[in-house]
Formats: C-alpha cells, structure tokens, sequence
C-alpha cells in the first residue's frame, strides 16, 4: 500500500472515530432518530471526508441496515441503539459502529460481549490467518457470555469506492474461508443476540446503483454516489420505485424478535497484525 492510499485510509478512519464519538453521547431519549444521522453525515463532511453510505441506525431487533427518513421515530427508554457509519477520502473507507443503550442498564452484557468479540479478533488478525479461524473467535467469545453470533451478517473487505469488496470475516467458524493477505482492509463486526440469530427480512430505505441500472433519474444518482449505497432523504425529488435494477439493502431483523449488538473498527492487516484506523488515540 503506498503512503498516499495509507494517509486516506487514516485520515478516515480518524474522522469515522471522531464522529462515531461524538455521537454516541448526542443519542438520548425523545431525540429523532433522522436529527443523529443527519448530524453524522453532516458532520462528517464537516471534518473534511464524504460519507460513505447512510448513516444506519438500527433499535432492538433490528440488527441493520435501517436509516430514518423524516422527523418519526424517536428514540425510547430501553432501546438498544446500533449506531453504524462510514466516512471516504477519495474512495478509501473506514467503516465503524457502537452500541448504545439508553437510559437503562439491562443489556451491558450484551454490548461489551460484542466489544470483547471485536477485540480478540482484532489481536488474532495479521498476514496469512484464515477468515474462518477469526470468525471462530469471534462465535466461541459469543457463546461462552451465552449468546449467539448472527451468521447472516459478516465483517467484509474494503477497497476504493467498494464497501463490500468479496472477502467476507464471518461472524463463527464458516466452512469457507480465504488467507488474508498484507495491506488487505477489513471492517470487522460482530453480532450478538439473546435469540438463535437467524435473520428475517424488512423493507429497504438503502439503495445502490451499478452500471447496469437504468431509469429516468439512474445516471445523475450514478454520478453523485457512484456504487456506494444511497438513501431516498439524499435524493429529493427523485424517485427510487422507477430505478430498475437498484440493489436494495433490506433491513435485518433478528427472526425471534431478540435484541442485537454490534460492534466494528476498520483495520489495515500487516505482517505481524494490524493497524486499527477507527480507534482515537488515547
């Protein structure tokens, strides 16, 4: 990795650390949800990087791909917040979340199960691991808290303006696997649930074109946002049921109705281990 591409990638990572920060203490209780993603990718911008899709804010259940689109719904006492965001330079990602619970305490647990999971595959990843073996870790730290790792949902390899690049870290010991290589850029994230952690699927309020995508509003949304994923707030205007093709990120929901958690940083593996971009230095 040259040092050109290397200072984007931490100059991202830094702001996605930044923003991640502050937002996490702006999330209480009676706030909308739309006025924390809309600080997220305004805030992004702000500090100098674009974001790299939809800032996700997914409650309870539902474990991600959800981004409000007006004023309804607020956050309640008791939800269980993922917060899930991503900022670019130039088309170099870093990709982060935490998870927040508001105004209780019942589910700590939970939420430092997926940090400890987080964490044990962050010291375990460096040049020539399998995929698998990270994903072991991250399923057999799960299971001794006495939870469940949601399988449907993977860490994923990033490369310029691609959030998911092909190689996935799966979230338990997956028959498949491939050898991470040096300068290879991951977003690991683990999922934890109290439920089995099969996945049901809800409506889509993420979208994202290829080049094969057509209709009437197509090649300007292209333009604008190239592969990365969009939502129909940014687009004003424009409508999405007319696109043919468009990939939807429909919401994932936890098939029993059990709260998740999640938690992820954005890394650069090396030789020896890696390089954690979406951390601020202490």
């Amino acid at each position: 990795m040259n040092h050109y591409i290397h200072d984007y990638y931490i100059e991202a990572g830094r702001i996605a650390a930044i923003v991640r920060t502050e937002t996490v203490s702006r999330i209480k209780e009676d706030i909308p949800l739309l006025e924390i993603a809309e600080f997220v990718e305004e805030r992004i911008k702000d500090l100098g990087a674009t974001p790299a899709f939809p800032c996700n804010i997914s409650i309870n259940e539902i474990a991600s791909h959800y981004t409000p689109q007006d004023y309804v719904p607020c956050f309640r006492k008791g939800d269980v917040v993922k917060l899930d965001l991503g900022a670019h330079i130039e088309g170099f990602i870093a990709d982060t979340a935490a998870t927040v619970e508001i105004g209780t305490n019942h589910h700590n647990k939970l939420i430092r199960t997926c940090e400890e999971a987080l964490d044990n595959a962050i010291e375990s990843i460096k040049e020539g691991v399998e995929t698998n073996d990270i994903g072991k870790i991250i399923e057999d730290t799960i299971k001794h808290r006495g939870f469940n790792a949601i399988k449907d949902l993977t860490g994923h390899n990033l490369q310029q303006y691609v959030l998911h690049a092909g190689v996935t870290i799966p979230n338990y010991k997956s028959f498949f696997s491939h050898t991470i290589k040096k300068d290879m850029v991951f977003a690991i994230e683990p999922f934890a649930t109290y439920g089995k952690g099969k996945i049901k699927y809800g409506k889509p309020s993420i979208f994202a074109l290829n080049n094969r995508c057509s209709g009437n509003s197509a090649d300007e949304i292209r333009n604008k946002f190239g592969s990365l994923p969009f939502t129909p707030r940014w687009i004003p205007g424009k409508g999405i049921n007319e696109l043919k093709g468009a990939r939807e990120y429909l919401e994932m929901i936890e098939n029993d109705g059990e709260i998740v958690a999640q938690a992820e940083h954005t890394v650069i593996v090396n030789e020896d281990g890696c390089e954690v971009i979406t951390r601020l230095a202490k």
